[in-house]
């Protein structure tokens, strides 16, 4: 009876037990290692993907490249009766609007959206850089073949569509190729603004940048660890907000840091032979990516990439310097490693997109009493919600409680002064929104 009591005290208080979906396990499974090869080498051998390269050429420069992602965007809707609509999005940037822009230019992305069954206007998006560098950010003419930088990024959202693409979730997935981005991120800017004029209610997005190198610069060689960076709080955030930060905390609980938690959480669980880096960051020291763009307006963005570079093969000029191969090529990308990143990206676009959406107006109290009360509004799909909380030290939810079908609970024992706290919402089949860090505060 006592080995029992202890077994059962184990399971529920598990930081990590949760409920599994074998849907999941497949996904992971259908993402093909030869799918990422061949996209990444075609995308490679179009000699150049700059910003400002060629768009005539059939085999040559950006503008094949996009018509290609293109296309198989088209052929992946096609195998699936038309469920992606397929377009190019795109903004024209003056010669002068930053130094790396020194002719005028189209900046055109590439977009293919999976609509949701019951939230078509709710959307997770995994975005993949198509444009290369080479030394000089403004050489638009010379071999970049960025078979890392991003080919394998882009390849992963490739292959994440094809994937998913035989599935129906209820909010809507974006697969999207970014230009732009090593001129300022004007693909990411001109998307982000799109969403706003068009109404979009953005989940958060996946920005996928660099997910084939397993040997840094370092010497280390790691085919399981992988960054994910995020923001501590919006930009976007109200002087009324930043206020109230000093006294109820929340500095670390951003909804780009709750995306994080989400995708650290989702991997620990389906994958975890995987070692997912949360870096309280923003992006890399004094660095950029695609996610910020939708961050400077408000929504939640991630960076997913891999966790050692070879600052060697990245933005560099195709050269032999003492024994060194320089130069972005096909040959230095790990494709049983970019598989991995691609089914993190996978599990959790389908995990975000069948979960219902995050509790509204959620208000904590509590203040003088041994127990932590929650107040928030029910939302649609929602079968219930659950409490999370942890140590104000901890950098994941590591408690958690299923509280059921209501719109207020007590955490009876719990002192609210000891940790940070969350709600979740839970959908019919298990799926979890984003965890809600309280937004406001009532008298008990």
């Amino acid at each position: 009876m006592r080995i029992t009591i202890i077994l059962t005290l184990l399971l529920f208080y598990s930081p990590i037990s949760a409920q599994t979906d074998s849907k999941l396990y497949n996904i992971i499974d259908a993402v093909s290692e030869e799918n990422l090869r061949n996209d990444v080498k075609t995308l490679a051998d179009f000699g150049t993907r700059h910003t400002l390269s060629d768009t005539v050429s059939q085999t040559r420069g950006i503008g094949a490249a996009r018509r290609w992602i293109k296309a198989e965007f088209d052929r992946i809707s096609k195998n699936c009766n038309n469920c992606l609509e397929v377009f190019y999005q795109k903004n024209f940037v003056p010669k002068g609007d930053h130094k790396r822009i020194v002719k005028d230019v189209w900046v055109v992305n590439v977009v293919a959206i999976q609509r949701g069954t019951k939230f078509p206007n709710r959307f997770v998006i995994m975005s993949g850089d198509i444009d290369s560098r080479i030394s000089d950010p403004t050489n638009y003419t010379d071999d970049s073949p960025g078979a890392n930088d991003n080919a394998s990024g882009m390849a992963g959202a490739i292959e994440a569509a094809r994937v998913l693409s035989k599935y129906q979730f209820e909010s809507s997935i974006i697969y999207v190729g970014l230009s732009g981005e090593e001129q300022g991120l004007y693909g990411g800017k001109g998307l982000a603004n799109y969403a706003l004029e068009n109404n979009w209610e953005i989940i958060g997005i996946l920005n996928n940048d660099m997910i084939g190198n397993i040997k840094g610069v370092d010497g280390v060689i790691d085919n399981r660890t992988f960054r994910i960076f995020s923001e501590p709080v919006p930009p976007t955030e109200t002087e009324r907000e930043r206020r109230s930060r000093r006294f109820y905390g929340g500095e670390v609980d951003g909804i780009s840091r709750q995306l994080a938690r989400y995708v650290y959480k989702t991997t620990k669980t389906y994958m975890p032979e995987m070692n997912p880096m949360m870096i309280y960051r923003l992006d890399r020291f004094d660095r950029g990516g695609h996610h910020r763009p939708f961050n400077d307006v408000g929504y939640a963005g991630i960076r997913i990439m891999e966790a050692h570079e070879n600052y060697t093969q990245q933005h560099q000029d195709i050269r032999t310097e003492n024994g060194i191969n320089y130069g972005d090529t096909f040959e230095h990308v790990n494709f049983p490693y970019a598989k991995k990143l691609t089914a993190v990206n996978a599990i959790n676009l389908a995990s975000l997109a069948s979960a219902p959406p995050p509790p509204q107006n959620l208000a904590i109290g509590g203040k003088v009493e041994p127990s932590a009360k929650f107040k928030w509004d029910k939302v649609e799909n929602a079968k219930g919600y659950k409490i999370y909380w942890r140590d104000t030290t901890s950098p994941t939810w590591d408690h958690s409680r299923y509280v059921g079908d209501v719109s207020e609970y007590t955490l009876e024992g719990i002192v609210i002064d000891n940790f940070f706290f969350g709600v979740a919402s839970v959908g019919q089949d298990g799926y979890e929104s984003m965890v809600v860090f309280p937004n406001k505060t009532f008298k008990n």
